[in-house]
């Protein structure tokens, strides 16, 4: 029984043990054994996907021979968030991505390394970037402040972009699950439905929240080439 709302996204809330951070390791068990065993559907969808993901974001980060094979980083990064996020719309299974701490150990890491190797293999850049293109004098010193705030949040708000859309469906599904033993036979029923309807939303979101981690990730990293 939970004592309040929230219980559900409490890594310790079972046993108080964080035994529900070993959701996250499910993949080592599970996806790996596709590429050792028959190819079949499943493995074609994936290499298709795959390639997708790679041209898109080859296109983003330009044809530079010093990111050769970066694509595979931000392809990693979107399958690890996309199939917690899925493994999250299962019954009695933790969805580490909607904790903080999760989504900073991913976006932080990054966005540090972008930085690093941008102020020193093309400072020049990095400083030009904080004034855009066209800005009156007088303005310099503001947008430069501006920029460089921007700068600074950007993992933050990666790593609060998604837990905040994982923990908002799951949020109200629990609020509507919650009502079901108040409800009539017929109330239920239309419950029911709104619940699948919900689940299915809940799976494109799943999908939308990886890809655009993904994506503003690529993003970021190209704008220090």
């Amino acid at each position: 029984m939970m004592m309040n709302l929230f219980s559900s996204f409490d890594p310790s809330s079972n046993w108080n043990l964080s035994l529900n951070w070993s959701s996250s390791l499910l993949g080592i068990l599970i996806i790996p054994s596709m590429f050792w065993m028959i190819p079949s559907r499943l493995n074609f969808l994936w290499i298709k996907i795959s390639s997708t993901l790679h041209l898109e974001f080859k296109t983003l980060i330009g044809n530079n021979m010093k990111t050769n094979g970066s694509t595979l980083i931000f392809i990693s990064l979107f399958t690890l968030i996309l199939f917690n996020n899925f493994l999250g719309l299962f019954p009695y299974i933790f969805t580490s991505t909607s904790h903080m701490i999760m989504n900073l150990t991913l976006a932080l890491p990054l966005w540090l390394t972008f930085m690093i190797f941008g102020w020193i293999n093309n400072t020049i850049h990095m400083f030009a970037h904080l004034v855009p293109m066209g800005t009156p004098p007088i303005l310099m010193p503001f947008m430069v402040c501006i920029e460089t705030i921007s700068n600074l949040i950007r993992p933050g708000t990666l790593a609060v972009r998604l837990s905040a859309n994982m923990i908002a469906g799951h949020l109200l599904m629990t609020l509507l699950g919650n009502t079901g033993p108040m409800l009539s036979s017929m109330m239920l029923n239309i419950l029911i439905i709104v619940q699948l309807m919900l689940l299915l939303l809940e799976s494109a979101v799943s999908i939308i929240q990886s890809y655009v981690f993904a994506i503003l990730s690529t993003l970021y990293s190209s704008e220090v080439i």
